[in-house]
C-alpha cells in the first residue's frame, strides 16, 4: 500500500466531505463532528449516488438520492438496506490526511 497526501484536515468542514479522484476511482473523504476521518468509495451501493454529497451524521452518511445510510466505519448499508462500499485506509499525521491505495492497481494505470 502507498500513502497519498490529499490535504489538511481543516480542508474538510466538520460533518462534511470531499471527493478525491484516484486511479482506483472516486473516493469520498469524510470528517465527523468529533474530527474522525473516514474514506469510502464515493458511490452508493443502491443507485450509485455520490455519497460525498450526502449528510454526515455520527459515523454514517446518508445518500443524497434515496436516503440510504452507509456506515463510514464499515462501508455497510444500515437498517433494512443491503449492500456495501469499499472502505479505504486513512491516516492523519500533523493535521494532514493520507489515503492508503493499492500499489498493484496504481501500477496498472
Amino acid at each position: 500500500m502507498t500513502w497519498f497526501d490529499i490535504g489538511a484536515i481543516d480542508d474538510i468542514p466538520q460533518r462534511g466531505a470531499r471527493c478525491v479522484t484516484t486511479p482506483q476511482g472516486k473516493i469520498g473523504v469524510f470528517r465527523t463532528m468529533d474530527d474522525r476521518i473516514f474514506a469510502i468509495e464515493d458511490h452508493c451501493p443502491h443507485k450509485g449516488g455520490p455519497l460525498s454529497q450526502g449528510i454526515v451524521h455520527g459515523a454514517a452518511v446518508t445518500c443524497p438520492l434515496h436516503n440510504w445510510v452507509i456506515s463510514l466505519e464499515t462501508g455497510m448499508a444500515t437498517g433494512a438496506d443491503e449492500g456495501a462500499v469499499k472502505t479505504i485506509p486513512v491516516k492523519v499525521e500533523r493535521g494532514r490526511i493520507a489515503l492508503g491505495l493499492d500499489e498493484m492497481l496504481l501500477a496498472a494505470e
